[in-house]
């Protein structure tokens, strides 16, 4: 589940069925806080649930609005994903790029403003972009009996698709209950603590997102 090197356009927007890819595009703003954190988080659940070889057609990868391009993540994101047993070497922040979100199928924003920006750049991104934590409501009303099994053809990639398009359908009938709701507020410059809250939160927001993806509870 490792992001390519490459930097060209891989086709049209969530236009990766052809390849039998599905990718999930985080997004923050420096790109070496939130959406790290959350990137890491998301491959070490999936292939905890799954095991490296059903993942293989899930891509997940992160960028910022004001990405700190070839910048390592902050010292205490990388802490945090220790505690959670993920792995936080070898990353590199990115500045979010046409392409990143050309690609993309789905998109994961820290906060409103960052889902406005990415959906501003085009692209029709605006059926597959979300706040993590307005992705995390939406999926919760989710019947998985209605989404494809992961075990079948298309395994859990068809899954991935089948449950964007659910989510953006009742998207417009399940609002947040507060506008600090969907909002995962930066810990750039905080003490660990704070970084270990926005950590914890990222955490169970995440959980009920894997869960529906794999179709695979996290373990008790």
């Amino acid at each position: 589940m490792t992001a390519p090197e490459g930097r060209g356009i891989a086709g049209l927007h969530g236009g990766n069925a052809a390849d039998g890819t599905f990718r999930i595009l985080h997004v923050s703003t420096g790109n070496v806080c939130r959406s790290p954190i959350t990137e890491r988080l998301t491959r070490h659940a999936l292939t905890h649930r799954l095991g490296s070889a059903r993942t293989s057609g899930l891509i997940v990868e992160s960028a910022g609005t004001w990405g700190h391009e070839g910048a390592p993540m902050e010292a205490h994101a990388a802490t945090v994903l220790s505690d959670f047993g993920a792995d936080p070497q070898g990353f590199l922040g990115r500045e979010l790029l046409d392409e990143h979100v050309i690609r993309a199928d789905l998109v994961l924003t820290a906060t409103r403003d960052h889902r406005a920006q990415v959906i501003s750049m085009g692209h029709s991104a605006g059926l597959r972009t979300f706040t993590l934590k307005e992705f995390t409501r939406l999926v919760r009303a989710i019947d998985p009996a209605t989404l494809p099994d992961p075990q079948a053809a298309g395994g859990v990639v068809e899954r991935a698709r089948a449950l964007v398009q659910a989510a953006a359908a009742l998207r417009g009938w399940l609002l947040a209950p507060s506008e600090d709701a969907d909002e995962v507020h930066d810990p750039y410059g905080a003490p660990i603590t704070y970084f270990r809250s926005i950590g914890d939160e990222i955490h169970q927001a995440l959980d009920p997102v894997v869960t529906a993806l794999t179709g695979v509870p996290a373990p008790a």
